[in-house]
């Protein structure tokens, strides 16, 4: 049975620039690199930046970020002073700002939990909601 998510691997194309953006932007912690990727945490989460071709996805996949109400605006803040590009406008439940990474990754910095989803689905259903 699984039990949770082990890790998150990125392809990335310069390991310098994405350590940067990942550790000097985003915050996370950095813990080793070696010739061809770092090991970084975000919290308790286990995140891989791995040279590669990167290949990012050009539908809505996109890995979302957990930020405190009370720390949201100085992220944003943050991200605008580095010039961090938007790919989307928030439309959906809680604040959230939808950046990109140097190679094009789609993120999101999102206030909220899937609990606050699915209270705002209450009373505000998607098209066809069924309830599992």
């Amino acid at each position: 049975m699984l039990k949770g998510i082990n890790h998150i691997t990125i392809a990335v194309s310069d390991l310098d620039a994405s350590l940067h953006f990942y550790q000097n932007v985003l915050g996370m912690t950095g813990h080793v690199r070696w010739a061809a990727g770092a090991y970084l945490t975000v919290g308790e989460q286990w995140f891989c930046l791995s040279i590669d071709d990167p290949n990012p996805a050009k539908d809505y996949t996109h890995i979302a970020f957990d930020v405190e109400k009370a720390d949201f605006l100085k992220m944003k803040e943050r991200l605008d002073r580095h010039s961090v590009k938007e790919w989307k406008v928030n439309s959906s439940e809680g604040e959230s700002i939808y950046i990109l990474d140097p190679d094009g990754h789609k993120l999101e910095i999102h206030v909220g939990s899937l609990q606050t989803r699915l209270d705002q689905l209450k009373d505000l259903p998607y098209k066809d909601l069924q309830w599992l």
